[in-house]
């Protein structure tokens, strides 16, 4: 039977690592300090953002809270980031996507201080990264390094795959994995055969948006498979296909309406791996530790160099 590789578990023990380190802080000057700039109305931003004010709170970091209004311009976002790019007691800026539509994102994350970037979107430190320096790693990425690592997954001199090539979860991914000694391909949706390049992996991570994409005919035989992929299924009959032999699941889709599902087709990973990370309770928890970890990082260079 496949072993399960829960984020739950290694998200408490990163957590639990970071609670003396706040402390040791706030004996030498202050808490770490996190703002996070909330633009527009989106829904599952709202509930991301709370999520992580709340992680803030249990460490005992400083945390604030901006909400420009949906109709903020360019101009007043990138004002409001130099503003805290300014501050001591800001350690870490963290500007929450999407923006709405008429702000330009990429000048926005450019206006971040690399040294406060604790998204490590900005090309500095994407930079930083593919050449072996330390800086912020970009959270999802940095949290299943995490989680391979505390599950002894072997690295070295295997056969990575990573389905999606975005600049949040994709490059930075086979970076981190290449930096691991694991000999890494990046594919994507004009990947000739994607399947049989996909099947080359011992370690696959799928991170491509798109529910149940990768099918039985993607996975190698006893891999271990990293979804990283949430999609909300909304339709009765994808949800029946994909979950109909699992009545917990479909009991979540009558009450809520809804179920998520990875970019893994889940009953065929359990079938032919040999380790993969369920959606939710994967990789998802790992995302807001990884940040307090950068935020605490970022505070400790700050105050201590």
């Amino acid at each position: 039977m496949a072993r399960v590789l829960s984020g739950k578990w290694v998200r408490d023990e990163v957590l639990k690592e970071c609670e003396p380190r706040v402390a040791r802080l706030r004996e030498i000057g202050r808490a770490p300090g996190l703002a996070v700039v909330l633009a527009g109305d989106d829904p599952a931003s709202e509930i991301y953002v709370r999520n992580k004010v709340k992680a803030c709170e249990q460490l005992g970091i400083y945390s604030e809270q901006h909400t420009p209004p949906a109709t903020a311009t360019t101009g007043e976002i990138i004002a409001l980031v130099e503003e805290l790019n300014s501050r001591d007691e800001i350690d870490g800026i963290l500007v929450q996507m999407p923006l709405p539509a008429q702000v330009d994102s990429q000048r926005v994350l450019l206006a971040v201080d690399p040294d406060k970037d604790v998204d490590g979107f900005h090309p500095l430190n994407m930079g930083r990264l593919m050449t072996g320096r330390p800086g912020p790693r970009a959270c999802t990425p940095a949290g299943v390094m995490e989680l391979l690592r505390r599950y002894e997954i072997p690295l070295k001199g295997k056969r990575a795959v990573v389905v999606g090539r975005s600049d949040i979860v994709g490059k930075p991914q086979a970076m981190l994995l290449m930096h691991q000694h694991a000999t890494v391909t990046i594919c994507h949706s004009r990947t000739v055969d994607l399947p049989a390049v996909a099947r080359e992996g011992d370690i696959l991570v799928a991170a491509i948006g798109r529910p149940a994409f990768v099918t039985g005919d993607f996975i190698k035989e006893g891999a271990t498979v990293i979804d990283v992929g949430i999609n909300r299924i909304t339709d009765r009959a994808v949800a029946e296909d994909l979950f109909g032999d699992n009545p917990k699941k479909m009991a979540a889709y009558e009450r809520n309406g809804s179920v998520l599902v990875g970019d893994v087709h889940p009953r065929d990973v359990a079938k032919k791996a040999a380790a993969y990370t369920p959606v939710p309770g994967g990789v998802g928890p790992l995302t807001i530790a990884m940040l307090m970890v950068n935020t605490i990082d970022a505070a400790e260079r700050r105050l201590t160099s």
